[in-house]
């Protein structure tokens, strides 16, 4: 028996590679999270005051109508069942159809996202050229009038409405300077000159050879870009002046001045190389904040991506479409902070 047993033992599994580990476990992670946002929209879809018969077939179906139209959507079933069912659904694209547009929910997410995307990312490129060369700087002169600028700046980002900006900004460098366009994507003259590629404007007229329309869509895309930039700006900036500040105080900083390097190869090549891998998952986290947090800015300027969307279908009572535009965007997050851990690991091998 004892030999037997021994030899049970001497037959277990191997276990798995570490790596191997972490790719179920992250995977693993992903999934839970995603499962549960799909929970959340889809409890959120059943609490709502709003009866998702009355706001298909309308108030004046009888109720033979309605009595069909409710086994139709399944509303029948018992709650898990139905749970079960849109989780299949969401898995094959299907967020079901807009009231407002009487189109697939996907193909209008599909329509509108890249225009979010472009003025995120745009906005992101603001922050990130500006706010990072703006924190190393506050940091090596730490207590002089750049640094208190800096920190100025990253106050006024954090403390003013983002919605006061864009009004402000529309007064001024619309209204009264005249050095932007107005609300809108474009201008109603060059609207459809450029057959979509991307769905992005300026990519798109750039590869068509459009300029005319690029330098108008460049004139729109500009004041709101500028302003989620500088939200973005401070925070990157501040971010980026606190990891100089604990970079600068060490002792291989000390060293290196010690050794006579030069002040410039002393912050950009060692203090700022050792927090790249830190800026990853700042900037990584301040581009996913503006692809959910444009909602204000998109309605301000009337700028069609899919914070607009979800907003005017929010007016109008068409669930499928909030709860699509949510999945999609709550999607998009947890995609981005995989995608800045993959480049932590890249960049940091201590990490893998």
């Amino acid at each position: 028996m004892a030999d037997s047993y021994a030899s049970d033992e001497g037959r277990q599994l191997p276990s798995l590679p570490p790596w191997l580990r972490k790719t179920l476990a992250t995977l693993a992670t992903v999934a839970a999270t995603i499962l549960g946002l799909l929970f959340v929209t889809f409890m959120i879809g059943r609490v709502m005051p709003i009866d998702p018969v009355l706001a298909v077939i309308g108030e004046r179906a009888t109720q033979a109508q309605y009595d069909e139209t409710f086994r139709e959507l399944g509303l029948d079933k018992p709650l898990l069942v139905q749970f079960g069912i849109y989780v299949n659904d969401v898995i094959h694209g299907d967020f079901g159809t807009s009231i407002r547009t009487g189109q697939q929910v996907s193909s209008d997410i599909a329509r509108v996202f890249p225009a979010t995307l472009e003025l995120a990312t745009l906005g992101t490129l603001i922050g990130v050229i500006l706010g990072v060369p703006l924190g190393v700087v506050a940091a090596v002169r730490r207590g002089s009038w750049i640094d208190q600028i800096a920190r100025f700046v990253g106050l006024i980002g954090y403390s003013m409405p983002i919605f006061w900006l864009g009004l402000v900004g529309l007064l001024v460098f619309y209204g009264m300077l005249g050095w932007v366009a107005g609300p809108g994507r474009v201008g109603i003259f060059y609207q459809g000159v450029v057959e979509p590629i991307t769905g992005m404007l300026l990519v798109d007229s750039a590869l068509r050879g459009e300029w005319a329309v690029f330098r108008d869509a460049f004139s729109h895309i500009i004041l709101p870009a500028s302003l989620l930039g500088y939200y973005s700006l401070a925070y990157i900036s501040r971010m980026t002046r606190s990891f100089m500040l604990e970079q600068l105080g060490a002792e291989y900083v000390t060293t290196a001045r010690v050794k006579g390097l030069s002040e410039w190869n002393v912050i950009w090549g060692h203090a700022f190389r050792n927090i790249r891998i830190q800026l990853i998952t700042v900037i990584a986290l301040a581009y996913a904040n503006l692809l959910e947090g444009s909602v204000l800015t998109e309605i301000i300027f009337a700028w069609p991506g899919i914070g607009q969307y979800i907003t005017t279908s929010l007016l109008a009572n068409d669930m499928n479409s909030v709860l699509g535009g949510t999945i999609v965007i709550g999607t998009i997050f947890v995609g981005i902070n995989i995608f800045s851990d993959l480049l932590y690991r890249f960049f940091d091998p201590r990490a893998k």
